[in-house]
């Protein structure tokens, strides 16, 4: 496993690191979830990220409880917040922020996340009440850093621009080899900054690992079959898309590499990538995963890969 800088902080972080969004918020069995968080150590990921939605505080309190016995300083920890926990509890307030930071510190059984993430930008907060909070968190020694995920790029912008505002960390943003709109305004202007990138489903929920074959039922056991965690990966098991990723079969063989390891050194081929979050409900998945790093892909591979998929590519 290799490491890099999160942005300007003093955290290394694992090329691959283990998100909990859908498969330990209840969506994989206990026994499962826990062989591969004990996976994820022995490849040597140190990046552990999840947030207070997902199940609403059940991946928080699995993660808190199978973490409980290692030495807190071992492990990078991010959660983050903004989605509704309650009828009334929801969005990046000042109240928000202090009450949410407490109750998953008390879920994580921690004293202090080390990268504490608004989850996305809140529309009804002013900036200024938002970031000011933030910096009080750090300052409390809750949070070490602080981060964001799926902000517009104007957004980042503003809140760098407030003065006094605690500096991001992170970035959480999509992407993909087939979703790539934050190389548009997201990326360049985070670079800037030395904000890292930290990608979500940069295996596309699987779609890129080429388990789907178009024209047949998902595998029983794949996420697109699971009513648990199968909501959101409609758009791309759509046909066009599913023939375009079987067109990347031959170029991952030619350089040597398994799907996910060619989806995975894709985006980490990124310098301002830190970290690609994968999820896992078998152990031998994060080990799978994990062998991306330190991949490097020829000029070649990355110009077939964009040839094969096409117009399928959302930027």
């Amino acid at each position: 496993m290799q490491y890099r800088k999160l942005g300007w902080s003093e955290l290394s972080v694992s090329e691959i690191s283990l998100g909990s969004w859908l498969t330990y918020a209840g969506g994989v069995a206990r026994e499962q979830a826990i062989a591969c968080v004990q996976a994820a150590f022995e490849e040597g990921i140190n990046f552990i990220d999840t947030a207070n939605i997902y199940g609403r505080g059940a991946a928080e309190t699995f993660l808190g409880e199978v973490l409980s016995g290692r030495e807190r300083s071992s492990y990078v920890l991010a959660t983050k917040l903004y989605f509704p926990m309650s009828a009334t509890d929801r969005g990046l307030s000042a109240a928000q922020i202090h009450k949410q930071i407490d109750a998953s510190l008390q879920r994580l059984r921690t004293d202090y996340v080390d990268l504490y993430q608004c989850h996305r930008y809140d529309e009804d907060t002013p900036l200024e009440e938002t970031m000011g909070a933030l910096g009080e968190v750090v300052a409390a020694g809750k949070a070490r850093y602080i981060g964001f995920s799926e902000w517009p790029a104007e957004e980042i912008a503003a809140s760098i621009e407030l003065a006094g505002a605690p500096r991001w960390a992170s970035s959480q943003p999509q992407y993909s080899m087939l979703w790539r709109a934050p190389e548009a305004g997201v990326i360049p202007l985070c670079a800037r900054e030395q904000i890292s990138q930290i990608v979500w489903s940069p295996l596309a929920q699987g779609v890129l690992s080429g388990k789907y074959t178009p024209g047949q039922p998902p595998p029983a056991d794949s996420r697109a079959a699971s009513e648990s965690m199968g909501g959101f990966i409609d758009r791309l098991i759509a046909p066009p898309v599913l023939e375009a990723v079987q067109r990347l079969r031959p170029i991952a063989e030619q350089a040597g590499l398994t799907m996910p390891q060619l989806a995975l050194a894709w985006v980490l081929r990124e310098p301002n990538v830190a970290s690609a979050i994968v999820g896992a409900s078998r152990p031998e998945q994060v080990r799978a995963n994990a062998s991306a790093s330190g991949i490097s892909l020829s000029e070649d591979t990355l110009a077939a890969i964009d040839e094969a998929l096409g117009a399928v590519i959302q930027r």
